[in-house]
């Protein structure tokens, strides 16, 4: 078993003691038990970030000490698919969590985060990415005057 798959499988089972224990504790105890899990999540992704944040940097440290003049973008196709998938696997607790809790809003809600964080992502691999709409609508406005 790999480092990640260890880790996604004690993250299933904090989710399924969570889950355990909000049946044995009752509805009163169910917003400090998310909240906990939540915890817990957000902590590995801080250690996740941050160790990718540490590497990229010791990359371009390397780079520019190399003589390079400017550092390489680092963002490769396979950071966005794990990106992709580290997204995924945390939409699965996330979507049970809002689900259970409030229903469909809260799964709506859930999934508006999921689709946010994945769009910033997008944008900040991509600069250009809306600009071709822009300079579009600007130019249809022109028309327009």
């Amino acid at each position: 078993m790999t480092g990640i798959e260890a880790r996604d499988a004690e993250l299933k089972k904090e989710l399924d003691a969570t889950l355990q224990a909000r049946r044995e504790l009752g509805e009163e105890y169910e917003s400090a038990l998310v909240d906990s899990f939540l915890e817990k999540v957000e902590q590995r992704i801080d250690g996740v970030v941050e160790r990718r944040v540490r590497r990229q940097l010791a990359e371009q440290q390397l780079q520019v000490a190399r003589g390079s003049r400017e550092p390489k973008n680092s963002d490769s196709w396979g950071e966005r698919f794990g990106f992709g998938i580290v997204s995924l696997v945390l939409a699965i607790p996330l979507s049970a969590i809002g689900g259970g809790i409030a229903h469909l809003p809260g799964l709506l809600t859930a999934w508006a985060g999921i689709v946010g964080v994945n769009a910033v992502q997008a944008v900040r691999a991509n600069p250009g990415l809306f600009a071709h709409r822009r300079r579009a609508s600007s130019q249809d406005s022109d028309w327009e005057e």
